[in-house]
């Protein structure tokens, strides 16, 4: 412990790793570009610069905090030197901002306001590059690119992936995937997690908003809407409504004003799915089949998979995902003459994912040569529609989903948090729902925020060992050790984001860790306020069963990754 003092007060300090944080645990929100406290420290934007009782400058985020350091964070000299950072960065930058697709809510832009920059006095003499719209779920824009370094860092420190780098120097320096390729001609598993750190636009949510609206204005089809469990608890907080607030009821209501026609919870589809995985498990488990099984809901991970570990394809579960799982189900349930009324149904998937957007359009999310989820937008892109609608989502009248796919177990609303599919299936293999029983697989260290937990549960005498993952470069770690033979499981969740779904690459940005630890709440408060916490509990999955699954089960819920 140790005290600093930072514009005139005194401050303490413990186990800070900069002087930055210091300074914000202080109060004052000091600008950063290229600072992020999961990343490594890269010291590239110099906007953190303070200076200290000698005159001295230095960037904050790289130093370290010291017992009687004197420090102020803004003197003349620091705002005209900020001013003029911001200036430069914008001389070099595309400045199309009422265009832009991040306009409203880039960081450059908002600090160039905050710190009253009005004039640019250098000319942009920087090359143009071509737009990179080739992922149906990210696109790159050079030109808008600081090379604040930020995607390039999460991707490797983050994921494990590495897709990104710099190239060239100087002032013809560029952020760019190896060999100049486009970003889908890499190993790119779309999960977004270099927009969520891009502080411009340079990087951003490959959009399908304008096909969504055009489908709503279409007389002819039917557009029906799932809801996956993590956008309820990321929506309210920009309508202001308290972090981490299930807005689900006014989702509905919203999305019912916008002019969709049904409106399902993908949490019943995920009380689907682990009927289908927990059914998949105990099979491999009692009949020697390929373990570990590998889950199978998140396309990130299912992507890095069959880039990278081809030999273990075998061990992913043959389930769809809950997305996958909803749009068959919805197709065919809408197949039936008496319920298309001569309509086309559109399904539009709401989820906190970009790369479900690639899941989407992958080969084997097709039925009956049908495309099963005909477009996903995320969380930001509903909010913008909520927003261009006209719509605040906070005076709304909360109002419940459409059957027969409107209701899910809590098991199916902790699909948005890591772990959540894990305790999903403990429980479906529980013999009851007392609250004893739910606590005790609770606390069996299936619930965390660290990025590898492993675990052991018994089950009819046998002891299952079991491991839980978010974030990729986690996942890496796990799978050479399961590869080298150092390790063995019987069952690995795997989600690629860090926190799981409440932190994927379509949810709203700028998320600190009060919104992270809000969100994550938010979810387990949904199922707490579930009156029903097992799958096979839910009473519409078992009218599914004896119905409209009948006889189709394999063909609507599971596939092949090969």
């Amino acid at each position: 412990m140790g005290f600093m003092t930072i514009d005139g007060k005194k401050v303490e300090f413990t186990n800070e790793k900069n002087v930055l944080s210091v300074i914000r645990k202080a109060g004052i929100d000091i600008p950063t570009l290229c600072y992020h406290s999961e990343l490594s420290t890269f010291g590239a934007c110099r906007l953190c610069t303070v200076e200290d009782d000698r005159g001295k400058t230095f960037a904050s985020c790289s130093e370290v905090p010291r017992d009687g350091m004197v420090i102020y964070t803004n003197t003349g000299r620091l705002r005209k030197y900020r001013k003029l950072i911001l200036e430069l960065l914008l001389a070099s930058h595309c400045r199309d901002c009422t265009t832009c697709r991040d306009s409203g809510e880039c960081k450059l832009q908002d600090l160039a306001h905050k710190l009253g920059v009005r004039e640019v006095r250098f000319n942009n003499y920087k090359e143009e590059h071509e737009i990179d719209y080739s992922s149906p779920s990210i696109v790159r824009d050079p030109n808008k690119c600081i090379l604040c370094g930020c995607c390039v860092r999460a991707c490797e420190e983050l994921q494990g992936v590495g897709v990104l780098g710099f190239a060239h120097r100087g002032t013809e320096a560029l952020v760019i995937p190896a060999f100049d390729k486009k970003i889908a001609e890499t190993e790119c598993v779309n999960c977004g997690q270099c927009r969520v750190v891009c502080p411009t636009g340079a990087i951003t949510i490959h959009s399908n908003r304008s096909q969504v609206w055009d489908a709503l204005s279409d007389k002819n089809v039917r557009v029906v809407a799932q809801i996956a469990p993590s956008v309820r608890v990321a929506v309210g907080e920009h309508f202001g409504l308290p972090k981490g607030e299930n807005a689900m009821g006014r989702i509905v209501a919203a999305l019912r004003m916008m002019g969709f026609d049904e409106i399902y919870d993908t949490n019943f589809s995920a009380d689907l799915t682990i009927m289908e995985e927990s059914a998949e498990f105990l099979d491999r488990l009692k009949n020697g089949g390929t373990l570990p099984l590998f889950t199978s809901c998140c396309p990130a991970w299912v992507s890095f998979i069959t880039n990278e570990y081809k030999d273990f394809i075998p061990n992913l579960s043959t389930c769809r995902s809950p997305q996958g799982m909803m749009s068959a189900v919805i197709k065919e349930y809408f197949r039936n003459p008496e319920n298309a009324k001569g309509k086309k149904t559109v399904v539009v998937s709401i989820m906190p994912c970009t790369a479900k957007k690639a899941e989407a359009v992958r080969p084997n999310s097709v039925t009956k040569g049908e495309r099963d989820t005909d477009y996903v937008i995320t969380t930001t892109e509903l909010i913008r529609m909520i927003k261009e609608y006209g719509l605040d989502l906070s005076k709304l009248e909360p109002e419940m989903c459409d059957m027969p796919f409107g209701f899910g177990s809590g098991g199916g609303a902790i699909f948005g948090v890591t772990g959540g599919v894990t305790e999903a299936v403990l429980r479906r293999l529980a013999p009851d729902q007392a609250k004893e029983t739910m606590q005790t697989i609770a606390q069996c260290g299936v619930r965390g925020d660290e990025g590898i937990r492993e675990f052991s549960v018994q089950y009819e005498g046998r002891e299952v060992k079991i491991c839980v993952v978010s974030g990729l470069a986690n996942a890496r770690i796990v799978m050479d050790r399961l590869k080298n033979g150092e390790v063995h499981y019987d069952m690995i969740e795997v989600m690629a984001c860090k926190r799981g779904c409440v932190m994927g690459g379509g949810q709203p940005v700028g998320a600190g860790d009060r919104t992270k630890a809000a969100r994550t709440k938010g979810i387990y408060n949904v199922d707490n306020s579930t009156i029903i916490k097992k799958c096979d509990l839910n009473p519409l999955i078992q009218d599914l069963y004896g119905g409209l699954l009948k006889g189709k089960e394999h063909e609507l819920l599971h596939n092949e990754f090969y």
